[in-house]
């Protein structure tokens, strides 16, 4: 099979497509063939070295869309030619989704509901899980109608997760509002969704927020906390929740105690690599139910601009992700 590999870190030069054998499935396991793979910021990251390398080899990519090649002993809940979408396919592995067959423990395969196109399934994993644990404390489900009555922030809302983020509490029910720095980026946040978009570059977002939420929203999805922070204490209600799931702005973060405690705030932090096995499973139950519902889109008309290369390019996808392209970056690996 083709793979595109690095065996350093480093840039995108480091990348580089070979030839490696065809898995095979053991116990537990799924060879998919991979037809679409998603690209996102941990992919360059982990390449250029933020955190070690597990592997001499590696093949990125956590995200993709394709057809079941073959299962091992004990898979029932997918066969050979199901279509499918994967999570954390490169976690724990050397081979994740920029390869034509990538082999995966069984609970990473997910059904990709029939109406979904491989460019949507390939567009969930990080983004859509990211969301979806930001938008549901643990013991709390997420479904149409379940956040009703409640609003939300989405700092950031043109951004992949904050896309995903307005599209899941918008199908939830909440009021969605949403910060953006630009024209462009609001009318991507409307289309995925969002009721109220403010401009944080030239508007008062606290007391735009205030219009909406006069007590406060219920909960902040928020990406950069080192900015924002102080921001995010003065908008959310009592005993609302604020939670991060990025570094965007800086490393580091003041947390002015007495409005955090006198307003009984929780801080949730959100890493996927981390998080607990069932929550994530509970997770895709729920992504793919909001799939299926017509709820999570893609392409321009649901504010995710696609971008696609083949996998010959993938130091390209690479390379716009980096650059941060709006919308979501995609590897053709085989025809759809």
């Amino acid at each position: 099979m083709r793979a595109v590999v690095y065996s350093e870190n480093g840039p995108s030069s480091v990348l580089h497509l070979v030839e490696l054998p065809d898995p095979e499935p053991g116990p537990g396991e799924v060879v998919v063939r991979v037809v679409r793979a998603g690209v996102n910021p941990t992919d360059w990251k982990f390449r250029a070295g933020v955190s070690p390398k597990q592997h001499d080899v590696v093949s990125p990519g956590q995200d993709g869309a394709g057809v079941v090649e073959s299962v091992g002993e004990g898979v029932v809940h997918v066969a050979p030619g199901d279509r499918v979408w994967l999570r954390m396919a490169q976690h724990g592995r050397a081979v994740g989704t920029a390869a034509e067959l990538t082999l995966q423990p069984a609970d990473h395969v997910v059904p990709l509901p029939d109406e979904a196109s491989f460019d949507l399934g390939a567009s969930l994993g990080v983004p859509a899980l990211t969301a979806h644990r930001a938008l549901t404390l643990d013991g709390e489900s997420l479904g149409a109608g379940s956040m009703s009555g409640r609003s939300v922030l989405v700092q950031g809302g043109a951004g992949a997760v904050g896309n995903a983020a307005i599209q899941l509490a918008t199908w939830a029910g909440a009021t969605v509002l949403t910060t953006v720095s630009s024209d462009a980026k609001g009318d991507l946040a409307r289309a995925a969704g969002a009721r109220h978009v403010v401009d944080y570059t030239r508007d008062d977002v606290a007391a735009r927020v205030r219009e909406v939420a006069p007590d406060g929203v219920d909960l902040v999805v928020e990406v950069a906390p080192a900015t924002n922070l102080a921001l995010d204490l003065d908008v959310v209600r009592n005993a609302g929740t604020i939670a991060y799931y990025a570094n965007n702005g800086g490393d580091e973060a003041t947390l002015p105690l007495r409005p955090s405690f006198s307003k009984n705030v929780r801080l949730q932090g959100i890493l996927l690599y981390t998080a607990p096995a069932d929550r994530l499973r509970v997770g895709a139950d729920e992504v793919s139910a909001a799939v299926a519902a017509g709820a999570l889109r893609v392409g321009e008309e649901a504010g995710v601009p696609l971008h696609h290369y083949p996998l010959s390019e993938t130091a390209a996808a690479h390379d716009a992700v980096e650059g941060g392209a709006v919308g979501k970056v995609l590897v053709d690996i085989a025809g759809a």
